[in-house]
């Protein structure tokens, strides 16, 4: 229990009734016959289908900082699913190993939407969910899936990458996309800078409703805190820009999947 003074009057309080009940847990689900375990996070006191969010992870597989994502967005109303792309108990111990295993996505993007589908299938079956308002978003290797989805033509109501790869092997896939693009990038992502005009073009082409927005002295994976805070090494956070592009997610789900109050 917490004490509030207000007015002179002494309130008690118990922590539960300050905050959400979110709740998480572990979800085992299936692309074909391959296991896959995501983590679910949502506010149980809400009684009625909400919009969703869809999470797609970097390269070392689904981490705590995937969940912390799905927490946050559990805490402001949506329904977060953090996927898994690589199989149930495959996790990366290594960027080399992650590097493998990430190529291999990559290579095969059929493999890597049918993954995507899998997890937007159960997000989409969920009783909380209204399936009409699933938000994809992905960190680096995940914000490139959260692009395959959206040129695989899922149902969605919004793709957003940060810091992820934009290089399509099928630019004219890009007619699919059914909801609009946010893409978070760094200004200074020296491996992604060279895909962007592509991109642009790509979505110039097919009409695609897109917003692209740069962080300056942000190179790779400056969302995650795990990547140091050294930028001559190409991958590093960067707090402003962390922020930053936090924000204009918030404004870009208030457009297309706005929590209704």
């Amino acid at each position: 229990m917490f004490k509030a003074i207000i007015s002179g009057v002494v309130f008690f309080m118990t922590m539960a009734s300050a905050v959400a009940a979110i709740k998480t847990e572990n979800v085992d689900y299936k692309e074909g016959k391959t296991n896959l375990e995501g983590f679910v996070a949502y506010d149980d006191s809400v009684k009625t289908p909400r919009p969703a969010v869809l999470i797609i992870h970097q390269w070392m597989g689904l981490s705590d900082n995937e969940k912390m994502r799905a927490q946050m967005l559990a805490e402001k109303g949506y329904v977060a699913f953090a996927v898994d792309i690589y199989g149930k108990g495959v996790r990366p111990t290594s960027p080399e190993e992650a590097g493998k295993l990430a190529g291999q996505y990559k290579n095969d993007r059929k493999l890597y939407r049918a993954r995507g589908q899998a997890a937007f299938d159960w997000l989409k079956k969920n009783k909380m969910v209204d399936a009409k308002h699933i938000v994809v978003i992905g960190y680096c290797f995940g914000g490139t899936g959260a692009l395959e989805l959206g040129r695989a033509g899922v149902p969605a109501a919004g793709f957003v990458s940060f810091h992820g790869g934009l290089s399509n092997p099928t630019p004219a896939d890009a007619k699919n996309f059914k909801g609009p693009v946010m893409i978070a990038h760094g200004a200074l992502d020296k491996g992604v800078n060279p895909e962007v005009m592509p991109f642009m073009k790509e979505m110039d082409e097919n009409k695609v409703d897109y917003q692209f927005i740069s962080y300056a002295n942000a190179v790779h994976a400056f969302t995650q805190k795990g990547a140091g805070n050294d930028p001559s090494k190409g991958v590093a956070y960067n707090e402003k820009a962390d922020h930053r592009s936090w924000a204009h997610f918030m404004d870009f789900l208030n457009e297309v999947a706005p929590i209704k109050k």
